[in-house]
């Protein structure tokens, strides 16, 4: 059969309208984010963070590009100075930034600078209430002339992180700037407000960066004076310096970051350190963020900190597997209108590691005169002083001894002493502070001898107590105690206590434990 022009013309645009049809409909289909975009890192916040072009002020969201590579991310940043976390969706910057929200995307949060202010007034009118409540207040917004149902901060946050989730895109909670405000030769560091976005981060399970306190840390290494070169303008916002200060703090710890086992959307080797350029690569990963750790609630009160290993606070604090440490619910034994439980144990670390990595000395750092610093070490002093898996061990007993080792783990030679020696550095150090030291035996092993828990004379408990002897520390002996508790509830009822064979616990038996350490504190503490 024979085609003439006409009809050979009419077929072409035919199969031309179904190759279009076929290509758009392989254009539109969006159900999984573009792997060739670029991730846009979105930041949402105050002046603290905004960008602006003074000598003598600039927010560190507008440096945080500079260790970006431009080919595989870009940072937005939508902070905005004078807003609170209710103002900036008020005023419809939220909405704005999450309509550009992609999938795989990442959107930092921090707020809390401007959200203690009047909640009501004819200027600004943009405080929360405090908390992180379901509290609310309805007004006649003496600014806006509306009425209007105002929140705790919680709420805004929840809110802002629910909308980052729905977009199938990461989200991360920050604590705040650090103020140029000092007492005593210490900066007066934020409590609240990092306080709630830490405990916000725990209940939606999201990731936390606690950048006052790590920069906090670093300025009072620097001293009062040149801090305050950095502060030219006021005691909150910093020069361009200062923001480098705080944009590499903040990268270190996000970079820091490990994904969550529940979290499939984005892993985090994706998140941040395959977006950078060289100059983001040579900023060192702070190792401890994706603990999140805890900071006092409350800069009025006194604070009880804790140290030690999993059974005081287990992997990041939230019940994996099943896996409690006590720390976790002693503040509901202890009044938190009087006293802050500050739980920064970690778990499989012992007195000597975590003395030498660091996390000691953060937490030294956040002490104040008159706190009450808690330890409990032993279960993993037992470990071996040096291999390439750990090297965690202690020497045995509470002699002046060390040994010199070259560390196969670090590749550096170490000094590592007995395991009396660490817990005298702690007491040491904590006293010279004006700090009150507490000393715990470890809590016991489920491992049974006939109808009684097994005991080891000689061995750590021991050695805890003649440490706190010696240095006339408070002593809790919880391995006597909880033994005795364990012997008379019998091996039935103490299985449940036990989320594995013999070591960790599960709620009910973190919460037991707890109990006696509350009990053997109130005294201490006037409660």
């Amino acid at each position: 059969m024979k085609i003439n022009n006409l009809t050979r013309c009419i077929l072409q645009r035919v199969l031309w309208f179904f190759f279009l049809l076929i290509s758009t409909a392989v254009c539109a289909d969006d159900s999984a984010p573009n792997k060739t975009s670029k991730t846009k890192i979105f930041i949402a916040g105050d002046s603290t963070a905004a960008t602006y072009s003074q000598p003598d002020q600039q927010g560190w969201g507008a440096l945080l590009g500079d260790y970006v590579d431009a080919a595989k991310a870009e940072v937005i940043n939508r902070a905005r100075g004078g807003r609170s976390s209710r103002t900036f969706i008020a005023e419809g910057l939220w909405q704005a930034l999450i309509d550009d929200v992609s999938a795989g995307d990442i959107v930092i949060i921090q707020f809390g600078h401007n959200d203690a202010s009047p909640i009501n007034d004819t200027t600004r009118a943009r405080g929360t209430l405090p908390g992180i409540g379901t509290e609310a207040i309805t007004i006649n917004n003496l600014l806006t002339q509306q009425q209007e149902t105002v929140y705790t901060f919680g709420h805004y946050i929840r809110k802002m992180v629910k909308d980052v989730r729905a977009k199938n895109a990461t989200p991360i909670l920050m604590s705040l700037t650090q103020r140029n405000l000092w007492q005593a030769g210490k900066l007066e560091r934020n409590g609240s407000y990092g306080r709630w976005a830490y405990e916000l981060a725990l209940e939606l399970n999201t990731h936390f960066v606690d950048l006052n306190n790590l920069v906090a840390d670093k300025l009072e290494a620097l001293g009062e004076e040149k801090t305050a070169a950095l502060y030219p303008k006021d005691h909150t916002h910093f020069n361009p310096q200062g923001a480098q200060l705080h944009a590499e703090t903040a990268l270190a710890a996000f970079k820091g970051l490990r994904p969550f086992l529940s979290n499939k959307r984005l892993s985090d080797e994706q998140l941040f350190n395959d977006l950078l350029n060289e100059k983001g690569a040579a900023v060192a990963a702070d190792e401890m963020t994706w603990l999140r750790l805890p900071m006092p609630a409350n800069n009025n009160l006194r604070s009880v900190f804790l140290i030690g290993d999993s059974t005081v606070r287990n992997g990041g604090g939230i019940g994996g597997n099943g896996e409690w440490g006590w720390g976790d619910f002693l503040q509901s034994h202890l009044n938190p209108k009087k006293i802050n439980v500050v739980n920064r144990a970690v778990g499989g670390l012992s007195s000597r590691t975590f003395y030498t990595g660091g996390y000691w000395q953060r937490t030294l750092n956040m002490m104040r005169p008159g706190d009450v610093l808690v330890m409990q070490f032993g279960h993993n002093d037992n470990a071996p002083i040096n291999d390439n898996s750990r090297a965690r061990g202690t020497l045995k007993g509470v002699a002046d001894n060390y040994e010199q080792i070259e560390n196969q783990l670090t590749g550096k030679p170490e000094t590592v002493y007995s395991y009396g020696g660490y817990l005298r550095k702690f007491i040491g150090e904590a006293r010279a502070r004006g700090i009150i030291t507490v000393v715990c035996s470890s809590v016991p092993r489920k491992i049974w001898d006939s109808k009684k828990i097994a005991r080891s004379p000689d061995s750590y408990p021991d050695w805890a107590r003649q440490v706190a002897l010696q240095s006339g520390s408070a002593f809790i002996d919880l391995n006597t105690v909880i033994a005795a508790e364990y012997e008379q509830l019998g091996a039935k009822k103490v299985d449940a206590l036990f989320a594995d064979k013999h070591t960790h616990t599960s709620k009910a038996g973190a919460e037991l434990n707890a109990r006696f350490v509350a009990a053997e504190l109130k005294p201490l503490l006037g409660l």
